[in-house]
């Protein structure tokens, strides 16, 4: 199967590609990904700083994917686990 786009004016033609653009869109996500990378690292860092006072990681990063939720879809995760706790008798 051969990918053919049409070319917009002024661009590589190369295998019916637009060349330039394609490079364009692959550059910009090359760079999306490098920041990715360093933002990811910035995270790994502030949770190092955290577990060195002593705050324990696993914690926080429930915290944070709580915090990510809105009111009721949190509520609900809540009494579903605790349904699942006392179904499994850990309460």
């Amino acid at each position: 199967m051969t990918l053919r786009l049409a070319p917009a004016p002024g661009d590589n033609d190369e295998g019916g590609v637009a060349g330039d653009q394609l490079k364009a869109f692959i550059e910009r996500i090359e760079r999306l990904q490098e920041e990715k990378t360093s933002i990811a690292d910035d995270i790994a860092d502030v949770y190092r700083e955290a577990k060195a006072v002593g705050f324990d990681k696993r914690a926080m990063q429930a915290v944070v994917r709580l915090r990510a939720m809105d009111k009721a879809e949190r509520l609900e995760l809540e009494a579903i686990v605790e349904l699942y706790k006392q179904a499994l008798g850990m309460d």
